[in-house]
């Protein structure tokens, strides 16, 4: 039996839904292009290939998981008479949105410990930030989430369930366990366990990270504490942009009797806020990407007259000879 939930939180089709769906296009599309535009700027750019940015292009492949995992079901409800979702389709968003959420967390950890290496130890940089650190922070930052969120999205399907309505606009853990028959010590142990090593330890750590930078940057030079800033600005920026979000998570998540458009907003907060966002603020604020931009630019728009340019023929000097 192929059961199905029902999401209440949409409310009943007319004006107000449709004016989400255009909303919820348009930053979706947005969020597409803008992690879209970096990824190819760090990729066709070879002075980019440092690990900062490689992390950074991390980021923006998950922000591209995390919207298209959760936007387009949004959307096909909010202009369906009856908004629903499969148990599968459910537990499947549940994996692929939490999946988003801790990978971009654990992401922004190992770009705060880049930026402590980078700032206090610069001589060291890339004798301790290999290519082999680099790739075995890679497989921590994404794997390791992964098996762990999938041993807990296994546990939430074993578990019987007596109800099928959800007061949201999508799926989360915690509700499909709310609607479970008997209470899981084993789910609310793991879930815990999970909290604990994938939300506050990377919060100890980057915290920690921030105060070393700071120590070290107090007893350093006025220029060195303003290249330390706008080197640590962007990625300050979007840890705190995505903690904001995971506050939001949690209050979306414990407290499910709120109004619609309170409903909406801290969906959006989580969800498409922070992968729009990050490419904004690292292409605003980080001097490389801006130059790498601008090159790409010049080299795609104003190649092709170049190039016309080139083929001209050039002219022969003819000496007069008599």
């Amino acid at each position: 039996m192929n059961l199905t939930f029902l999401l209440t939180a949409y409310g009943p089709p007319g004006p107000v839904n449709n004016g989400v769906f255009v909303l919820t296009f348009v930053l979706f599309c947005l969020t597409i292009f803008s992690n879209l535009v970096l990824m190819f700027v760090i990729y066709v750019d070879s002075t980019l290939h440092k690990p900062m940015y490689i992390l950074l292009f991390n980021l923006a492949v998950n922000g591209l998981v995390g919207c298209t995992s959760v936007c387009p079901k949004v959307m096909e409800n909010l202009i369906k008479v009856v908004p629903d979702i499969t148990h599968k389709g459910c537990l499947l968003q549940v994996f692929f949105i939490y999946a988003h959420a801790v990978s971009a967390y654990a992401i922004l950890t190992a770009m705060a410990y880049d930026r402590y290496v980078s700032i206090c130890k610069p001589l060291q940089y890339y004798s301790i930030m290999t290519p082999f650190k680099v790739k075995l922070l890679l497989v921590i930052v994404n794997v390791i989430p992964i098996i762990l969120l999938a041993i807990q999205v296994f546990i939430t399907s074993s578990l019987p369930l007596c109800g099928y309505i959800i007061d949201k606009l999508f799926c989360d853990n915690l509700a499909i366990v709310n609607l479970s028959c008997v209470q899981s010590a084993a789910s609310n142990v793991f879930g815990i366990l999970l909290t604990l090593i994938l939300v506050v330890l990377p919060l100890v750590l980057v915290v920690l990270s921030y105060i070393r930078i700071l120590i070290v940057s107090l007893k350093a030079s006025k220029d060195s504490q303003k290249k330390a800033f706008s080197t640590c600005a962007p990625h300050l920026i979007t840890f705190i942009n995505f903690s904001a979000a995971i506050l939001f998570s949690v209050i979306y998540n414990r407290y499910s009797v709120v109004s619609r458009e309170v409903n909406i907003i801290i969906a959006a907060a989580f969800i498409l806020f922070p992968p729009l966002l990050n490419p904004l603020i690292y292409g605003i604020r980080t001097k490389e990407i801006k130059t790498a931009i601008r090159k790409i630019l010049r080299g795609r728009v104003f190649g092709l007259s170049n190039d016309v340019a080139h083929l001209k023929p050039k002219p022969v000097m003819v000496s007069n000879s008599t």
